[in-house]
């Protein structure tokens, strides 16, 4: 947490609630998914005179299209075999939606997921011909093939239990080997106009164990007197964190041990005394949904607030510790909660989070993390 700036982040959807599906078909190879479960906004179901059920009409999404006539589709797959958590009866003005991009024989499958908020939902809207793959390397579009349902270019209708999940499903031509990033476009329900993705791929030789660097610890200034959230006067203070080059807020490295799993986070101090505070339920999510707490924070306290101390302008490094991440463990999610409100000038302990991280970018980051001793010209 660094307080005096909203550092939330917030992917476009409201909640987490849940990790990993697999609902694709079981010879299908998963390229890349959302890595969990969101909340989103749904309209409030209501009484359809037409068919006599609860129903909700999905708020319009492409404006172009002028049809008057109601598409009902017939065939719509749900996926029965997840393995993440959904709440079994969406709350109304809620539902829940994720997706997979997968390889299957000679196509690649965007599984679109989605929770049905009621027993009819209309005016949905899935894929048509903006929709289309571009590889982030070479510029090379694949552009969808077909949809299913089959309600390409058009508002749709569908019927299904409430609290079930519907696999919208859209193929394109297969994806080349070697394409490893790529964006999507033309899905705007899931948050597709141009998001960008990494696509897993088998990676060569076997994973290892990383060498941990010394990180430098911070030294106390100041004790603790009798803390009192609400006294900045008794917070513990420190000087001389980890320095850094700058880099942007936020950025992070990670090392793997057998013992620990590491994470330098980058922090920018705008004020030659500034407070943080990190929160114990800080944790790492894999893409199964395994969790690893928080076991320390390095050379400070947690649960608490404390003043670092520098020059305004320095860059340094939180260095989380959390329990050690397997090998196998290819994206995982950085997840702090909110922190007890205290009262300070500009206080905010808002939590943060960060989605999909792959592990093997953030191992590449590790040098951006080496000791940069301050130097001051005057």
């Amino acid at each position: 947490m660094k307080t005096r700036t909203n550092r939330i982040v917030l992917l476009c959807l409201v909640a987490l609630i849940g990790v990993t599906a697999q609902a694709q078909k079981k010879d299908a190879k998963v390229l890349a998914s959302s890595k969990g479960v969101y909340l989103v906004g749904a309209p409030n179901a209501e009484l359809d005179e037409e068919t006599g059920m609860k129903t909700v009409v999905w708020h319009k999404t492409e404006d172009r299209n002028k049809q008057t006539e109601t598409l009902w589709a017939e065939t719509v797959p749900t996926a029965e075999d997840f393995n993440f958590t959904l709440p079994k009866s969406p709350k109304n003005g809620l539902t829940s939606l994720c997706w997979e991009l997968t390889e299957e024989g000679k196509y690649t499958v965007l599984h679109c997921y989605f929770q049905m908020p009621a027993d009819v939902l209309k005016n949905f809207w899935l894929a048509s011909d903006e929709t289309g793959i571009v590889d982030k390397e070479t510029g090379i579009h694949y552009r969808a093939i077909r949809s299913v349902p089959d309600c390409w270019g058009k508002y749709f209708a569908v019927k299904a239990s409430k609290g079930s999940m519907l696999d919208f499903q859209i193929y394109f031509p297969k994806l080349p080997v070697e394409t490893t990033e790529i964006a999507i476009y033309g899905v705007p329900n899931w948050q597709m106009r141009g998001r960008n993705i990494k696509l897993k791929r088998a990676k060569e030789g076997n994973p290892s164990y990383d060498v941990l660097p010394t990180f430098h610890t911070p030294r106390l200034v100041k004790e603790e007197g009798k803390y009192h959230k609400d006294d900045a006067d008794t917070w513990v203070a420190y000087t001389d964190a980890h320095l850094i080059k700058p880099v942007k807020e936020g950025t992070m490295a990670l090392w793997r041990t057998s013992e620990a799993t590491y994470l330098a986070y980058a922090k920018e101090q705008n004020w030659m005394r500034e407070y943080f505070g990190v929160h114990s339920g800080t944790v790492l999510v894999d893409e199964s949904g395994n969790r690893y707490k928080l076991k320390e924070l390095v050379g400070l306290p947690i649960d608490r607030n404390f003043w670092m101390e520098g020059y305004s302008g320095d860059y340094f490094a939180l260095v989380y510790v959390f329990e050690p991440l397997p090998l196998n463990v290819e994206t995982i999610s950085f997840m702090e909660p909110d922190g007890e409100p205290f009262k300070a000038w500009g206080a905010n302990w808002d939590g943060q989070a960060a989605m999909g991280l792959d592990v093997d970018a953030l191992r590449q980051n590790q040098s951006l993390f080496e000791y940069n001793k301050r130097k001051i010209f005057k």
